[in-house]
């Protein structure tokens, strides 16, 4: 290549490997898999190497990826938290280990040791301790600030808060998740229709950097420790024996160390990691190799980026062929369809795949699957196998194209795929797939309200056969609902009555509780108050609900195709039956004062719940929003007001109080 060429795709190359490693680092959502970023880190350090004069400070080859976030506390590590130099191939740490010896013979170092390690997939960490107490734990960050992550880190069961010796020590450890944990995790997203994790590392990444711990706090996060970063009254020339000495203070430290005397016993010691790593509970993405000896590593010293004395060895992604004998369908909580590959059984990375996910009608026709197609399968991060490519050169002619239904395979009902959606959904109401999670919108608080009809108590009812469709809550007799707790007579009675009280709800709480999609309590309030009746709501017409404000056409079309439905009309004949409402009984409000005008609520209130805030704007023609923009008309700001309320400023909108607010609605 020519110079102008050789800079350009270095240009290249650095734009697409921040652009990855923000996807990766800072966002949790990468775009690419681990081997794909690495080799374009190798190609863009060996034309730097090759072509010095193009080197740059802020090449990622010269620092480490990663940002701090907003709404974190910024912390200046004390010992840089750096990454390791990658190596693909065992010819690199004969070269490794060839400098090492030539830097010892200069230094007249003999026997030089070696510890090798497996490389946690996860999220670095430091931990900091005062007098044997955790004080601060931070992330990695750039290497040399991270993020102030105490309070996340403390939900971790594996940190001990107190050590034995009474010490100030600063170890770094690797934050992550355990393949079985990220396997329920992603099961559990996958049944509720919300985005999986790509993989275990950024699952665990995602869960430490929450702003709010009580979400960390139910992630199954784990932490292996692997380093010291800084210790005062203790001194050690063995990192084998420092690691010894953290598990004797209660740390949970890497399991896996191989204390190494040879060239040949480290290349041993990386293929029996590699032969054991499906064994592990941990996902590993490599081996680290790493000098002994401490007071060498200190001669060896380290480059902007990484220290000389360690290097991580990566082992290539396992990859097999199979055949896709067929192609079925899954109907999710939510109504979502979900292609499933059924693959004649294969080996990859340790265990036996016969099936996986297909995602969407999208992904099918972008990687061009057909039925009776040899596919290459792979583990994502070791755990989520994936069909990688077709072989099409493989393929014979029996092979044929899959559609996707348009019929619900577990109910029958019409399914759909919206403009704009790459998912296919069941319409039907009744779908005994989504009848759980239809069940718990439908008595939750936003809609029918029924107190004491909880998950927990619809899972038993629907385990028991005591409900098998929405109509059948109000069916329920006292001692069915006694039976499912120990002592459960006032229970049952609360329950019950609660579910009679139901019954007298306003029209707009139902229309809410049946779950039409895109349509939420405002829209449902619209609706009741323009329709009166379900019935003639059930009636109206696409034209004329596109053209009701507020609703418009993807709506509209959600509305008329709900209304539709076999399933809706069977639903609603029996809830009549059962006697729940089904017309609006609120008062027609003729005071607009609010018309058109929009709310932004921010900060504590304290005179009104945001709910009760809401609901008198729109019950004199007023809206609310969630964001602040220049269309905004008043915005209500409470106690510890944040930056909606600065932005209010910026833009020159109203700001009023309660108490102007209160007099606004005398």
């Amino acid at each position: 290549m020519e110079k102008q060429e050789i800079k350009n795709r270095i240009e290249e190359l650095r734009k697409k490997t921040e652009y990855y490693a923000q996807r990766y680092y800072d966002e949790d959502k990468p775009e690419i898999s681990d081997f794909e970023y690495d080799m374009l880190m190798v190609e863009l350090r060996n034309l730097e190497n090759e072509n010095p004069e193009f080197k740059s400070k802020e090449s990622l080859t010269q620092k480490v990826g990663g940002h701090v976030k907003d709404g974190f506390k910024k912390v200046t590590h004390e010992v840089p938290l750096q990454s390791l130099q990658d190596i693909f191939n065992l010819d690199e740490i004969d070269e490794f280990y060839e400098r090492i010896r030539k830097k010892a013979e200069e230094n007249g170092i003999e026997d030089v040791k070696y510890v090798v390690e497996t490389k946690i997939d996860g999220l670095s960490a430091a931990l900091e301790y005062k007098n044997g107490k955790f004080i601060r734990g931070a992330t990695r960050g750039n290497g040399l600030v991270g993020e102030d992550v105490t309070q996340n880190l403390k939900t971790v069961k594996t940190i001990p808060i107190e050590i034995a010796d009474k010490i100030d020590i600063t170890v770094r450890g690797e934050v992550f998740i355990a393949k079985e944990d990220f396997e329920k995790m992603n099961q559990e997203r996958q049944e509720n229709e919300e985005e999986l994790f790509a993989n275990a590392r950024n699952a665990a990444a995602g869960s430490l950097r929450q702003l709010d711990s009580k979400i960390t706090e139910k992630r199954p996060l784990d932490i292996y420790i692997f380093n010291v970063q800084k210790i005062e009254g203790k001194e050690f020339n063995s990192h084998f024996k420092e690691l010894e000495y953290l598990e004797k203070q209660g740390f949970n430290v890497n399991p896996i160390r191989i204390y190494c005397t040879s060239l040949e016993k480290i290349k041993k010691a990386i293929g029996k990691i590699g032969e054991m790593r499906e064994t592990f509970a941990f996902g590993i993405d490599g081996a680290v190799i790493k000098v002994d000896n401490l007071k060498f590593r200190e001669i060896l010293g380290t480059t902007v980026k990484t220290p000389r004395w360690a290097i991580a060895y990566k082992y290539p992604p396992e990859t097999k062929e199979t055949k896709l004998k067929d192609i079925i369908c899954q109907v999710g909580r939510t109504g979502v369809i979900t292609p499933m590959a059924i693959l004649e059984p294969v080996k990859v990375a340790g265990s036996t795949i016969s099936k996986t996910t297909l995602h969407n009608e999208d992904f099918i026709k972008e990687k061009e699957i057909k039925i009776g197609d040899t596919v290459v399968i792979q583990k994502a991060g070791d755990v989520i196998p994936e069909i990688v490519k077709v072989i099409k050169e493989k393929r014979t002619g029996e092979e044929h194209d899959f559609e996707m239904p348009r019929i619900c395979p577990v109910c029958g009902a019409e399914a759909i795929r919206e403009e704009g959606e790459a998912a296919i959904r069941c319409t039907g109401i009744e779908c005994p797939a989504k009848l759980f999670r239809n069940l718990v919108h439908f008595v939750s608080r936003e809609a029918m309200n029924i107190d004491g009809l909880g998950e927990n108590i619809i899972q038993q009812l629907l385990d028991k056969g005591l409900i098998s469709n929405i109509s059948d809550i109000y069916e329920l007799k006292f001692e069915d609902v006694a039976s499912l707790k120990k002592n459960g007579k006032k229970f049952a009675q609360n329950l019950i009555d609660s579910i009679n009280v139901s019954k007298q709800n306003d029209l707009y709480r139902l229309i809410t509780a049946l779950g039409i999609r895109h349509v939420g309590g405002k829209a449902s309030k619209l609706l009741a108050r323009k329709y009166k009746t379900i019935d003639n709501l059930s009636k109206a017409s696409f034209e004329e609900l596109s053209e009701i404000n507020d609703i418009g056409e993807v709506m509209a079309n959600s509305i008329k195709e709900f209304f539709i439905q076999d399933q809706t009309k069977d639903l609603i004949e029996k809830l009549k039956d059962a006697g729940v409402n089904t017309v609006s009984i609120e008062e027609e409000n003729t005071d607009n004062r609010f018309d058109s005008k929009i709310f932004v609520l921010t900060g504590s209130l304290e005179r009104y719940t945001r709910k009760e805030a809401e609901d008198i704007i729109e019950k004199f023609g007023g809206k609310t929003s969630s964001s602040v923009s220049k269309k905004t008309d008043y915005v209500l700001a409470g106690e510890e007001a944040g930056s909606k309320l600065t932005k209010a400023q910026s833009l020159g909108v109203e700001i009023i109080s309660e108490e102007e607010f209160s007099n606004m609605i005398k």
